[in-house]
């Protein structure tokens, strides 16, 4: 016998069971219905307006310079819902966009415009700058603007025919070099033992745990690192300003009496040191633009058609033969990664993918990485070695840093191409194995067990090192070191000792490298796919494809919550710092440094070989 009650129920969770399916249904109906009616009018609905004669493009770059945008599609809705989406720009739109204008009759001149970009490294830069002197070269002129300039920006506007800048702004040129923060002493008073097991006399990677100061090694090659990227940015920029050789750094020697002489007016003295042509104000660019290019009265300011704007309108081609791009920018970690990272099985997929594309006859694998996991980077190399066994040229192309790891996934290929101020080199192995069993007897604290073997706890952080777990691990990173410098040795087609000698984790410029053996070619970008498509025998027609991860349909949904924890997790650590009285800024370093030692044992695993050379782009 049926009870009424439960008849009722059953008939209501039925009515609200077919009201949420019917509201899904009509809602993703809803969401298709969007979607066509974009395409359609996409299509049919006439597009962006046609540029008219006279149009000026303004190259208005917003934050860094990237090869490759970073993050998913999850990680950009979860910025952008707290505030804190930040743009970045690709240097292959940079490119694309240059050069296509350079052949647009429509477009007469540019306006560069600096204020928003933000770090780059100077292969990047010098990589953009050519492309602004090939925009040049096409008869068209480029005024730089900007209410002051960095080292960084300072490097592009100085590639412009006129440089001005806002009466109350400076021109900042420094130099390269850093300070970093050691916590040996530190680390010493809280019962933190840092064990570094390595090879190469200038793997300094570690030593700011270690030590007081960089060890001599360090401070030579970097010197000479420095040194040489700095003649290269001066020798550059005078160049182009045609100022006198050496007169840059004869300014920065004579700073203090310039300074006076200018009257304590820092955009006087840029005009005096002819890094600028000229003083104005915003509204005075605007009003100069108007006497040049044609007037668009409607907005009350000259034409002119904005960098995303104009890179919209690229139209790339999409059938025929192509060079397949992979991009390789970031820390190498094993797993899989999103864009603007490398993963030892997210990057070889790529690989693999362009590899089983019959249309891509070629590979290019732009690096820009300071290195990581070898076990990933063996990954990448093993998976370039199958594409050129399959018949397909490989052309690695350096660009702001590709040392260590970087290295190793490039070791690989048909040909090396580095910029001259390309960071590379770094070949060197090393295993930190951070210990902290003074600091839990300070606090009364021990640990005891047992165990059938001495390895089945080997590395247990609250314990000693144990020296025979030691040796064992030093003989790991002895034999990787090995493998590096032998598979180094047969791609540069020369003898391990000849490699060793030129390796021990020591950085090199790209010119550097260069005179050494370690890369084939100084040049950009450009001459790698160039070079690719020459090997691949493909003529001047053919098109690039970059060869990235395809976003998933859930992406800006899955792991949200975590999402959401990690970043209150990330501000309580912030918190946590301000009581001490540190600097903000001097805090963040320190942040850094200490959660990059505590991730090293994250994986489970009991120690990893790391290929990294803790070098950042100047």
């Amino acid at each position: 016998m049926r009870f009424p009650l439960f008849r009722w129920i059953g008939q209501g969770l039925k009515f609200v069971w077919n009201a949420l399916d019917t509201s899904r249904r009509i809602f993703l109906n809803l969401i298709m219905l969007f979607i066509l009616i974009a395409i359609v009018t996409a299509i049919f609905g006439g597009g962006m307006a046609k540029l008219e004669d006279k149009t000026v493009l303004v190259l208005d770059f917003k934050g860094p310079l990237v090869e490759q945008h970073s993050g998913n599609a999850r990680d950009a809705l979860l910025a952008e819902a707290q505030g804190n989406a930040k743009k970045s720009t690709q240097l292959r739109d940079i490119l694309a966009v240059l050069d296509s204008a350079s052949k647009d009759s429509k477009i007469t001149s540019a306006v560069l415009l600096l204020d928003d970009m933000e770090a780059s490294g100077l292969p990047m830069l010098r990589e953009v700058a050519t492309a602004i002197d090939r925009f040049k070269a096409s008869g068209k002129t480029v005024v730089a603007w900007g209410s002051g300039y960095d080292q960084r920006k300072y490097f592009l506007a100085a590639h412009a025919n006129e440089i001005y800048m806002h009466p109350m702004g400076s021109v900042m040129l420094t130099g390269f070099g850093k300070y970093r923060n050691y916590y040996h002493d530190a680390l010493d008073k809280i019962g933190i033992t840092v064990n570094v097991l390595k090879v190469g006399t200038y793997k300094s990677f570690a030593e700011p745990y270690i030590a007081n100061a960089p060890s001599e090694a360090a401070a030579e090659a970097e010197s000479y690192l420095y040194n040489a990227m700095w003649k290269t940015y001066t020798d550059n920029v005078e160049h182009a300003r045609k100022l006198p050789a050496g007169s840059i750094m004869q300014g920065i020697n004579d700073l203090p009496a310039l300074m006076k002489a200018a009257g304590d007016d820092a955009a006087k003295l840029a005009v005096n040191l002819k890094l600028v042509d000229g003083l104005k104000t915003r509204d005075e660019l605007r009003e100069l633009m108007l006497k040049r290019a044609a007037p668009d009265e409607q907005n009350h300011t000259f034409r002119q058609v904005a960098f995303d704007d104009y890179l919209a309108r690229q139209k790339p081609k999409l059938l025929g033969d192509a060079v397949g791009v992979v991009i390789a920018e970031g820390e190498i970690g094993d797993g899989t990664a999103p864009p603007g990272a490398i993963g030892g099985l997210s990057t070889s997929a790529l690989i693999r993918k362009a590899r089983e594309d019959d249309s891509i006859k070629a590979v290019v694998l732009r690096v820009n990485s300071p290195g990581g996991s070898a076990f990933s980077s063996e990954l990448i190399r093993r998976e370039l070695e199958l594409t050129r066994k399959a018949g397909k040229p490989v052309v690695i192309s350096m660009g702001n840093v590709a040392a260590s790891g970087g290295y190793w996934i490039s070791m690989s290929s048909d040909e090396v191409i580095a910029d001259e101020a390309t960071i590379t080199g770094s070949i060197g192995v090393f295993a930190i194995l951070p210990t902290a069993d003074k600091a839990i007897e300070k606090l009364g604290i021990h640990t005891a067990g047992t165990t059938t073997t001495w390895l089945a706890d080997p590395f247990n952080p609250l314990r000693p090192l144990d020296p025979k777990f030691g040796e064992l691990v030093q003989s790991s990173i002895n034999h990787i070191y090995a493998e590096f410098t032998g598979k180094a040795a047969a791609a540069r087609k020369t003898t391990p000792e000849k490699i060793d000698a030129v390796a021990q984790g020591r950085v090199w410029t790209g010119a550097q490298a260069k005179e050494r053996g370690l890369v084939d070619t100084v040049g950009t970008y450009s001459d790698a796919i160039r070079s690719a498509a020459t090997r691949a025998k493909l003529g001047n027609d053919y098109r690039i494809s970059y060869i990235e991860p395809e976003l998933t349909k859930f992406d800006r949904i899955f792991d949200l919550i975590g999402a959401q924890t990690a970043h209150v997790l990330q501000d309580q650590f912030k918190v946590a710092l301000v009581p001490t009285g540190i600097p903000p800024v001097a805090a963040k370093q320190m942040l850094a440094d200490f959660s990059w030692l505590s991730d090293l044992n994250k994986e489970g695993k009991s120690y990893s070989a790391i290929t990294h050379c803790l070098c950042t782009a100047p």
